[in-house]
């Protein structure tokens, strides 16, 4: 139940996941916390220690049912989460109890588990990013061929299709993809290192048999699912990692943040919306308002998550010598939030890529009130075709071009350019044919093609790679 007098963290309450929140739960990581040292321990068995398989299946008889009030009573006490969970896991497991831990310093959990977590969580994230490609390729391909205006400096340019404009946003995405999966590829375990990552302690358990040593790390890290490991730590894995994986999260909000907000701005052109629920009130005040909500949420989640990235620079550039402690309180938050927070944005990304509503009529409208100064070279050019002179059709349609440009600004009425051409005597060879000469679809150059080529060489072969993932669904909790 709620309690509603104290701070909920909007991340777990409004936004994120049911998925990604179980991802950095307590649960999860304590639960990590005893399979680890479970793994230790057999492996130490294996190797020779004096370890009995009666201890070690008794630690696996409760490698899941944690006590986490005792554990909090524990820490209370001991001012020390590692120790508060090997006491409890002790009292759980008592013929175990000698044996927990043996060797380990507090970082061979926290650290092995932390890059277990982020990299679970970096599965989720990938899983969400292919999805949202998914629907961005299907809208670039259903509206490849209608022609809009391109916009650059916020300002009317040549002619762009709405899919072709959608695979910029594609693109932004194809490349977060791909920093992702090289992260992943990167992702090792801390290992089995010891207090200042020297396996000073191991050594001394196995008599000094550093080859046991070595295979004692390789079974421990297998049995934890891996295979690579640092080859060198301090206390901790290297906290550069941590800001690595900033960096890529950083970039999916960055694209995230550039398509939110150029809906944004087509919402507020009326050309495309975001989907808008049936009994959802935009104002409450103005009633008749659709505001973007869900675009804004994004760019207002992105927002933060760009911010991230010199948090973790700040942590990794201020480990003392082999480790301090002041990046802990600092990477609960951090790191799991920042998970969190585009886990969100992905969600509702989702929602607004397989729901956006586009009206054609209103974006030809805008496209026949800017392309009839768009096509005055053509006209020019179909005209010198005819015979006439370029200089003096470039003097004349630049003349009437003014002349229809204060029509529309200082005015207010429409584009009239068309028709005053149409009436000049200087234009009478194309008169009968300015509704051929300026269709839009001649101004988009190759754009359709682009965006299948595009869809067919970039985006296909990642999407046919992840095609189990496929088929997710953005959520929008509140």
């Amino acid at each position: 139940m709620t309690d509603y007098s104290v701070y909920q963290n909007p991340l777990c309450t409004r936004y994120a996941s049911r998925e990604m929140q179980h991802n950095f739960s307590d649960e999860k990581r304590f639960g990590l916390w005893r399979k680890l040292w479970i793994a230790l321990a057999e492996s130490e068995m294996e190797l020779g220690l004096n370890i009995t398989p009666e201890q070690v299946a008794e630690l696996k008889a409760h490698a899941g049912d944690i006590d986490f009030e005792r554990a909090e009573r524990y820490e209370r006490e001991v001012r020390h989460d590692v120790m508060a969970h090997v006491k409890a896991y002790g009292d759980q497991a008592p013929k175990a109890a000698g044996i927990i831990h043996l060797g380990a310093t507090s970082c061979f959990v926290n650290c092995n588990s932390e890059v277990i977590i982020i990299d679970n969580a970096l599965d989720i994230i990938l899983k969400k990013l292919v999805n949202v490609m998914d629907k961005l390729r299907r809208f670039a391909l259903q509206y490849k061929d209608i022609p809009t205006l391109g916009y650059t400096h916020l300002q009317p340019a040549q002619l762009t299709t709405v899919g072709k404009r959608a695979t910029l946003w594609l693109q932004d995405l194809e490349m977060d993809y791909q920093s992702l999966c090289d992260l992943k590829s990167h992702v090792k375990l801390r290992g089995v290192k010891g207090t200042t990552g020297t396996q000073a302690s191991f050594m001394e358990l196995f008599g000094g048999d550093g080859e046991k040593v070595k295979e004692l790390e390789r079974r421990v890290v297998a049995k934890m699912g891996y295979e690579k490991v640092y080859g060198v730590t301090g206390q901790t894995y290297p906290r550069k990692f941590d800001y690595n994986v900033q960096c890529v999260l950083s970039q999916i909000a960055q694209s995230a943040y550039k398509f939110a907000n150029d809906v944004r701005i087509l919402q507020s052109m009326k050309e495309i919306e975001e989907p808008f629920e049936k009994n959802q009130i935009g104002s409450s005040a103005m009633a008749y308002k659709r505001n973007p909500m869900r675009c804004e949420r994004i760019c207002a989640l992105a927002r933060y998550v760009l911010s991230l990235p010199v948090n973790g620079a700040f942590t990794a550039g201020t480990q003392w010598m082999e480790r301090t402690l002041d990046d802990s309180a600092n990477r609960r938050i951090v790191n799991a939030q920042a998970f969190l927070a585009v886990d969100a944005v992905l969600n509702i990304y989702m929602n607004v890529a397989e729901n956006m509503v586009v009206y054609e009529k209103v974006i030809a409208r805008h496209v026949g009130a800017e392309l009839p100064f768009m096509a005055t070279e053509n006209i020019m050019m179909e005209c010198v075709k005819a015979g006439g002179n370029r200089q003096e059709l470039h003097e004349r349609i630049r003349v009437l071009s003014m002349e229809a440009a204060k029509n529309v600004k200082a005015e207010g009425k429409e584009n009239n350019l068309l028709s005053l051409i149409a009436a000049d005597d200087m234009f009478a060879a194309v008169k009968d044919r300015l509704d051929e000469i300026v269709d839009a679809r001649k101004f988009i150059g190759r754009a359709p093609a682009q965006v299948e080529e595009f869809i067919q060489n970039e985006i296909d072969p990642v999407l046919e790679k992840h095609k189990a993932l496929l088929g997710e669904k953005g959520d929008v909790k509140v």
